[in-house]
């Protein structure tokens, strides 16, 4: 689990009690760290409801590359508030060095791109889980996005809009929240 200043541990997901399940939701991936050498892989999903495009992109988020690290903590904490006025869900997965290790040393070809794929699936898994609707999905690119959007759209059929961009963390304010979580 990801810590504060304070050394508060934090969750690697919010609570999910209080999702509205009647409405459609839109979802952003995004990951940093490329290898076991300079450490974990870490992967961030945030997702709302479609409707809260607006009041999510008020709320100033952008590229966590933009952001000194005052602006990264307030923005994390409007998506990790108890009590918040919005309706930002997020999920963290974090891949060690040591698993990034073992998967890459395997006799079958796993490289990065393969983790990245498999670390993304899951997190739209866990977010279907949690029974709402999906219908927008916007992931920040490793490899080939043409190759990386098609996989998505096959293996989720019902998600009506799948786009996979370079610097989608840029573009999209769904990817600059999960960016920062």
């Amino acid at each position: 689990m990801a810590t504060d200043d304070d050394n508060i541990m934090l969750p690697q997901r919010s609570d999910f009690t209080d999702i509205d399940k009647s409405q459609p939701y839109c979802m952003g991936i995004d990951e940093t760290g490329r290898g076991p050498v300079l450490g974990p892989m870490v992967y961030g999903c945030c997702f709302y409801p479609v409707a809260h495009h607006a009041q999510v992109k008020e709320l100033g988020f952008a590229d966590s590359k933009q952001l000194n690290q005052q602006q990264r903590e307030n923005l994390f904490k409007k998506i990790y508030e108890p009590k918040k006025k919005h309706s930002i869900y997020f999920i963290v997965s974090v891949i060690s060095p040591e698993e990034l290790s073992a998967k890459m040393l395997r006799m079958s070809k796993y490289n990065l791109n393969f983790i990245s794929y498999d670390a993304a699936i899951d997190l739209v898994r866990q977010v279907l889980d949690t029974g709402v609707s999906l219908q927008e999905l916007y992931i920040d690119t490793v490899g080939d996005p043409g190759k990386y959007q098609a996989r998505m759209q096959k293996l989720f059929p019902s998600i009506s809009k799948i786009v996979v961009a370079k610097k989608a963390d840029s573009l999209f304010p769904v990817v600059s929240a999960a960016s920062i979580c």
